[in-house]
């Protein structure tokens, strides 16, 4: 792991989002968060690519990017704040648990940069809500309620 310390407000490369998550392309969908206070909020990119696998069959002649995967970035950028926060030296996992409230607003297409920004809402334990709102060019493309918890790692 990294000798940086995550406890600020630094912003978190791809290097250290791989660090802090398990996803691996094509399903590692944040580039780089660039705003961040600990756990309580983020600002997660992603650049959105033709050569993205999914663009080839949904839908040929009029790509679009999967509403589904936009939510997934929403999680991974606030697992990625919460494992940098918490997971501490101890080996530990983020996982998704509930999507709630989830609405689509408008298509994301290859040549966007998504913005997701993350709200935690309330944490007990370690157990987080985080409210999601994803925009493109300062419009609001996608919202979600995300749930996620915080667990040891199996060996």
């Amino acid at each position: 792991m990294s000798d940086v310390d995550d406890t600020n407000t630094s912003n978190l490369d791809i290097i250290r989002l791989m660090e802090l998550l398990p996803h691996r392309y094509p399903y590692l969908l944040v580039d780089k968060i660039k705003e961040r206070r600990l756990d309580e909020f983020a600002i997660g990119i992603k650049n959105v690519t033709m050569n993205e696998h999914h663009f080839t069959g949904h839908f040929p002649g009029n790509p679009v990017m999967p509403g589904v995967l936009i939510v997934e970035g929403m999680a991974q950028t606030a697992g990625a704040i919460c494992a940098a926060t918490h997971s501490g030296e101890s080996a530990s996992s983020v996982l998704f648990m509930t999507i709630d409230q989830a609405k689509f607003r408008k298509p994301v297409r290859p040549g966007d940069v998504l913005e997701y920004h993350m709200t935690k809402l309330k944490q007990r334990r370690m157990v987080f809500k985080y409210s999601g709102v994803a925009y493109v060019d300062g419009v609001k493309v996608a919202e979600a309620i995300i749930g996620a918890m915080i667990a040891p790692e199996k060996k």
